[in-house]
């Protein structure tokens, strides 16, 4: 499936086929194509060597265990505040009459808040598997700050709708971030069978969103998880198209700046 997803992608029809014999799958294609989609298949496994820490799942996704380090800062921040007794809390919510008065950094902080330890586990458990999927989808410094800025936009969407005395914490818009941007990650793929793998993954992600994003309980963000979904759905579009380009050379960057938000943003907080 994958390889004819990379040939479909460059405009050469294939066929998957299962060989009767031995009971295994084989992809034919036209012998005048023969050439370029074997050039195609040994540049994409150059371009596409995974790291240790990347394993493929059955479903064909890639999920990235340095995810983990994700949930160790929210567990860090978490058992800060308590041992700061709220102050950290109080200091990083996000307060939308604060953020108009001018605390800027709020909508950075309050994502990586939590109010107990039951919001903590929901979010980083749930979060290390969508944030290790974006992570493997585009690499572990785009996936993540995708994630992130995702996360984001949730939060500004709340300063948006909501009136200024609400006030909320949590990782969950960084969560449906994740969520939006491996739906669309196969965005690229605009041929043939391929439109009907991004028509199915769209689906998925949006019956996931459903199930994951709009709880009936009342104390529920849903305009942050619809948010951070949608700004999770255009950052994956915009990785999606773009991959092969600017994974390699902003990967890095992309990782260090996650980590300068998250420091400058409570060193401000905290100041």
């Amino acid at each position: 499936m994958d390889w004819s997803l990379v040939l479909v992608s460059q405009g050469i029809e294939s066929t998957i086929e299962r060989v009767p014999e031995s009971e295994r799958w084989q992809l034919s294609v036209p012998s005048n194509d023969y050439a370029r989609a074997v050039q195609a298949l040994r540049q994409y496994h150059v371009e596409n060597k995974h790291s240790t820490w990347v394993r493929e799942l059955p479903a064909g996704l890639l999920l990235d265990w340095r995810a983990l380090a994700w949930a160790l800062v929210m567990l860090v921040i978490y058992f800060a505040n308590a041992a700061s007794g709220d102050a950290w809390q109080q200091a990083g919510l996000m307060n939308n009459r604060l953020v108009h008065a001018g605390e800027w950094w709020r909508p950075f902080t309050a994502m990586t808040l939590h109010g107990d330890v039951a919001h903590l586990a929901i979010n980083i458990t749930t979060g290390f598997v969508l944030v290790g999927l974006a992570m493997g989808a585009y690499g572990p410094g785009l996936g993540l700050l995708a994630s992130y800025f995702a996360g984001l936009g949730g939060n500004l969407a709340g300063l948006i709708v909501y009136p200024e005395t609400h006030q909320s914490l949590g990782a969950s818009g960084i969560v449906m971030g994740a969520l939006g941007a491996i739906t669309v990650q196969s965005v690229g793929l605009t041929r043939g069978a391929a439109r009907d793998i991004i028509l199915r993954a769209l689906c998925g992600g949006f019956l996931l969103l459903v199930l994951l994003g709009l709880s009936p309980d009342p104390r529920t963000d849903i305009i942050a998880h619809v948010g951070g979904f949608g700004s999770g759905v255009l950052l994956g579009i915009g990785l999606a198209l773009s991959r092969d380009r600017l994974r390699p050379m902003i990967d890095h960057v992309a990782l260090g700046l996650f980590a300068v938000l998250i420091v400058a943003t409570w060193a401000l907080a905290l100041s």
